[in-house]
């Protein structure tokens, strides 16, 4: 099968475009809300992908609406690519963990840097878990099965996180 030229960003845009029209902050928010457990995506990234969407013909702008703000809606010829997008194979996971770069150099850290480390990271995994798993319960009750082991993903991202921290040396 052909690949698209659409990249994850892209695709991720005009996934959550078929829920309807939304403005790029809209948009960002969407992207917060559902995918960003385990998908990140910067407002720079958004507002770079929904022009080259728009000369694609993926995308069309909507009439302006307060502070100069425009919708953005899927067309059929963008509906059409995130179904080719979607059919493609994924490819590989990009595994970056600022953590794990850093516990990579634990011999250049001193311990007080390594408490530091292992604890801010303790806490930030703690709270992701429980956000996560909060999600993932409210969006299966509201019976998106797929949203929901999408989050359980996060979910065990955050719990293995934590595993991995209580055996880090130095921990």
């Amino acid at each position: 099968m052909a690949e698209t030229a659409i990249n994850p960003t892209a695709a991720a845009l005009l996934g959550l475009l078929h829920e309807g029209p939304m403005t790029g902050g809209q948009l960002m928010a969407s992207a917060e809300r559902r995918l960003g457990p385990f998908w990140s995506m910067t407002r720079s990234q958004v507002y770079r992908e929904l022009p080259a969407l728009a000369d694609a013909g993926y995308v069309r702008l909507g009439k302006p609406g307060p502070r100069s703000s425009q919708p953005y809606a899927i067309t059929a010829s963008g509906k059409r690519a995130f179904t080719r997008w979607l059919a493609e194979s994924p490819g590989r996971d990009a595994v970056r963990n600022p953590i794990a770069l850093r516990v990579a150099f634990g011999e250049q850290h001193n311990a007080t840097q390594l408490k530091e480390l292992y604890s801010g990271a303790t806490e930030y995994h703690t709270q992701a878990l429980a956000s996560a798993r909060e999600q993932a319960k409210e969006v299966k009750k509201g019976g998106d099965n797929f949203g929901s082991a999408a989050l359980e993903f996060a979910v065990a991202y955050h719990r293995a996180a934590l595993s991995w921290l209580k055996t880090a040396p130095g921990a």
